[in-house]
């Protein structure tokens, strides 16, 4: 759906903001120690703010609102509302309103506190995080990938394989997470490092903005924001990756004093320790070539890098543990065990975790309570789409069992909503009058078969990631 005149369509917007990503993205690379000056009008150029309203606009919070009541979806005219937004940023007289909270209970039996932005702060933060984004890419380090353009969580985890494999024998794991992350930010820290790239005043004023907007509460409760970004915004994972950056800095400066492949294998026959850090967003382990000691050391040290962004390491979540004892990271349980069939041979598995697997199960089973849909058909197309975005993201490792108990679970539970949908008949006169050949279906909705999934080894890229924007200079 274009906006209409005198705003460009979505492809003419998005080659645009490629372009000028690109160029950002090539002088932030070229210059270490740049700092831009003139940022803020791009924020409002009209390229970006119609991107950023088709991103707006198309995501799964869109017809979701904020504060004031108003859902992007329920926006008629986006072509008056961009520019009444446009010239409210040019007047610089526009103001973040406040997001409004929504708890999020989680299976600990905490809660996830999300911040929803207004309709147009979602369109600004948008258009900012694709002015900043190309410019810190180009100082973010290969350790991290979470929230970040052309990475993903099977990157951290083919790290982590690659890493713990006996060769390397990276073998004793600091897992680590930090606590309320999103919250506990310290603002004026955060905005130190935002400015040594970003020498706009105005850029800075209006992060300064968000993050101060303050939050609405569910008991309709106004709260200011001492401190943190609030999950859920476009900006926020963005902010945050800037912050938690010092702990990728702070681990690369290790690896680095080490010196060459040659001098760190002298240092570790002489018992220095090398260690190596994976992170995805606040989730991160540290893997240590060395003994347990120097892994436990680094609950102190890490907690000394974390303390002036006002950041702690979290003392439920965070441990020491062997890689042949294994760990739960994004999902997977990677271990390191014998090869089977190939005699002592160690290799490192990775798989669904216990976790992951009961996640999915406890949908399913939410799904197929009798109550929850009134035909067959609409129960399958929401099964499947649980169940497939489930096996994309684990199909990249040991998960062939796994599959098949999730294909022999879902079914059983689709069999037993329809025999309660249709307990006159029976047991037997089901089968035989809607299950002949025992395949679930309705019309050409079949029910997904989890154990039909191909298994494919995820293709190990290491620290030669390209982002969108060298791969199109």
């Amino acid at each position: 759906m274009n906006i209409g005149a005198p705003w460009p369509d979505q492809e003419t917007a998005r080659t645009r903001v490629l372009e000028m990503q690109t160029k950002l993205h090539r002088w932030a690379t070229g210059d270490a120690d740049r700092r831009f000056d003139d940022l803020f009008n791009l924020i409002y150029d009209p390229a970006f703010l119609a991107s950023a309203w088709y991103r707006v606009r198309g995501n799964k919070g869109g017809r979701t609102a904020g504060v004031d009541g108003v859902a992007p979806s329920s926006i008629d005219s986006p072509a008056v509302f961009l520019t009444e937004l446009r010239d409210a940023l040019k007047a610089r007289c526009y103001t973040p309103a406040r997001v409004r909270e929504k708890a999020i209970p989680k299976t600990d039996g905490k809660v996830r506190r999300l911040g929803i932005p207004t309709t147009a702060d979602r369109v600004v933060q948008a258009s900012l995080t694709m002015v900043l984004e190309p410019i810190f890419e180009a100082d973010f380090l290969p350790c991290s990938y979470g929230f970040r353009p052309n990475r993903r969580a099977q990157d951290a985890i083919s790290e982590i394989r690659f890493l713990a494999a006996p060769t390397r024998n990276y073998q004793w794991v600091f897992e680590a997470d930090i606590k309320a992350c999103f919250d506990n930010i310290e603002h004026a820290a955060l905005l130190r490092r935002v400015g040594k790239r970003v020498g706009d005043k105005r850029v800075i004023a209006l992060i300064r903005g968000f993050l101060k907007a303050g939050v609405l509460a569910e008991d309709n409760k106004a709260r200011e924001t001492i401190t943190g970004t609030p999950q859920g915004g476009i900006l926020s994972p963005l902010l945050a990756n800037i912050a938690l950056s010092v702990l990728d800095e702070h681990f690369a400066r290790k690896w680095e004093a080490l010196g060459p492949c040659w001098q760190r294998a002298k240092l570790r026959r002489s018992g220095v320790p090398a260690m190596r850090l994976v992170r995805y967003a606040d989730d991160f382990v540290v893997l240590v070539n060395g003994k347990r000691d120097d892994a436990e050391a680094l609950w102190q040290e890490v907690e000394e890098v974390l303390a002036p962004m006002g950041l702690s390491l979290s003392v439920d979540k965070t441990r020491v543990c062997h890689i042949d004892e294994g760990l739960d990271f994004l999902g997977w349980r990677i271990q390191r065990r014998r090869w089977r069939g190939r005699g002592d041979r160690r290799v490192v598995y990775t798989y669904p975790s216990k976790k992951a697997l009961a996640s999915v199960t406890t949908k399913v089973r939410s799904l197929t309570r009798r109550a929850k849909h009134r035909t067959l058909r609409e129960l399958l197309h929401s099964v499947n789409r649980v169940l497939r975005g489930w096996c994309v993201y684990f199909r990249h490792g040991v998960s062939s069992r796994t599959f098949g108990y999730l294909d022999h679970f879902t079914w059983h539970r689709v069999f037993r909503w329809l025999l309660k949908r249709h307990a006159p008949l029976g047991k037997k006169k089901l089968v035989s009058r809607v299950l002949p050949t025992w395949e679930i279906a309705h019309g050409r909705v079949s029910l997904f078969k989890p154990q039909t999934v191909s298994i494919i080894r995820y293709r190990y890229r290491g620290a030669q990631i390209p982002t969108p924007w060298t791969s199109s200079a």
